[in-house]
């Protein structure tokens, strides 16, 4: 793994909207192209251990960050406008683009975590995705979280995320030690998502758009993720109800493991347990888009 070099990647989402990625270049022939999506406000850098581990096991490997995130933020965010719905009709639509110009014979997957599994339905062009895998993905309605996390969000929804985004100009979550910054417009466009039943399909209307998804999609979730209850995990992906899925809920015990997570599963500590985490969905998936 230690010769696979990211490359620097600019990709032209709107005029005058750019988004920073890196392509990791599978270290023999590849036999896909994979996206690794990230989770609300987590740089790309926090995948780069698992984007070179995939890359050796033999795919090329593209992440990303939206704009307004880590290496995508051209001015300071008080300055940067971005809702999340631009981040799928416009930044994830400009990377299945270029993967749709540059790799149009490979298999694609999107391999998204949490927010960027959410928010498949929403990409204008997902269809040039061949499978969609989804990693810790559920419902963000603040009344269904798991445990803590629902007095949090209580908190996060009704008092520090009004008071914070007007005061400030964006959401400061690193100085708050909470997620970590977010575009002002992102931040009120989430909190109108997770005070809805429904989430962002409720709360944008778009009933019909993720029925209409046919893509097939397998879900990755942990019994043990701190955010998104298993029960969430399915309240959001029976939206997809066209998309043929299969859903995988680990278990801690499964690997003999104290704890998986909703990050922790993508830290370096875990990756000798990437190829049954990951490994055999993707084969899976892959062999799933041979045969059809």
């Amino acid at each position: 793994m230690a010769s696979i070099t990211a490359q620097p990647l600019q990709l032209q989402a709107a005029p005058n909207r750019f988004i920073q990625a890196h392509w990791y270049p599978s270290s023999t022939a590849a036999q896909a192209v994979i996206v690794m999506a990230p989770a609300m406000a987590v740089p790309q850098r926090f995948y780069q251990p698992f984007c070179t581990w995939l890359a050796a096991q033999g795919y090329h490997v593209l992440s990303f960050d939206y704009f307004g995130i880590g290496a995508s933020t051209p001015q300071p965010l008080q300055q940067l406008h971005s809702s999340i719905s631009e981040w799928a009709e416009l930044d994830a639509a400009a990377v299945v683009r270029y993967l749709d110009s540059e790799f149009s014979t490979y298999p694609k997957l999107w391999l998204g975590h949490s927010i960027s599994g959410q928010l498949f339905g929403m990409i204008p062009n997902h269809q040039v995705i061949h499978h969609m895998i989804s990693v810790n993905t559920g419902s963000g309605y603040w009344r269904a979280m798991s445990g803590s996390f629902k007095w949090k969000s209580m908190l996060l929804w009704g008092l520090v995320t009004p008071l914070a985004v007007p005061l400030v100009g964006y959401f400061p979550g690193r100085k708050l030690g909470i997620i970590g910054d977010v575009p002002a417009a992102a931040m009120q466009q989430w909190r109108r998502w997770c005070l809805h039943p429904d989430y962002l399909v409720g709360a944008e209307n778009l009933y019909q758009s993720y029925a209409n998804v046919s893509t097939p999609i397998t879900s990755l979730a942990v019994s043990d993720d701190e955010m998104i209850a298993p029960s969430r995990v399915n309240h959001l992906h029976d939206f997809y109800r066209h998309a043929p899925q299969q859903r995988i809920l680990y278990h801690p015990h499964q690997f003999e493991v104290e704890r998986l997570g909703h990050f922790a599963i993508f830290q370096q500590p875990q990756q000798a347990l990437w190829p049954r985490l990951f490994g055999e969905p993707i084969q899976a998936a892959l062999t799933a888009h041979s045969l059809g």
